[in-house]
Formats: structure tokens, sequence, C-alpha cells
């Protein structure tokens, strides 16, 4: 279980998952950063696992990130019809990742 970066909750949404998470490929590699929003402090937590074309897959944790910046990137991230899709050129993936994709 994921826990909050700022007061150590753990982290889980009615559903179990993150608020919002978006995948995206560079170089053959494939990047997914997921949002969980901590009800008890207000602040995001930022995981991102890092899958690695030709070696181990990776994980980090980053945050706290303030309420109104988590906000805004989850509203990013909800206006791509299929952020799982590591392939997805929408304009909220090349904003999100800022044009750097395969």
């Amino acid at each position: 279980m994921l826990k909050c970066s700022k007061c150590g909750s753990e982290l889980d949404d009615e559903d179990g998952g993150p608020a919002a998470s978006m995948s995206g490929s560079f170089m053959g590699d494939e990047w997914t950063e997921s949002y969980f929003f901590c009800p008890d402090c207000g602040a995001y937590t930022l995981e991102i696992v890092h899958d690695r074309f030709l070696d181990q897959e990776t994980s980090s944790i980053q945050g706290p990130i303030v309420k109104d910046k988590g906000d805004a990137m989850v509203e990013l991230i909800r206006r791509c019809p299929e952020p799982w899709n590591k392939k997805c050129r929408c304009p909220a993936h090349l904003e999100y990742f800022d044009g750097q994709l395969d």
C-alpha cells in the first residue's frame, strides 16, 4: 500500500487506485505517472513507474504535491480518452509529457 508523502497515511481511493494515471513512451521505455490524493492532509503523492525496454522496471515516489498543482495535473490527465495508452498522441498527452513522446 502506498503511503502519503506528506502525512504517511495509507492512500486508497474508492476504487482502490490512483486519482489519475498517464502512460507515455520514450525511446522504447514506458513511463506511467499516477497521482494519489490524501484526504487526511489534502496533498498528492506521485508514483512514477519506469518500465525499461532492456532492463528492470523501477518505481519512485515524489511529493508532497500541493492540492492546486495536483488537481491541475489530474484534470489534464482526465482530458485524455486513453491515458493508459502509451502510444496516444492526443493534446493532453502531448502537453503532459511536454511533446517528448516516441
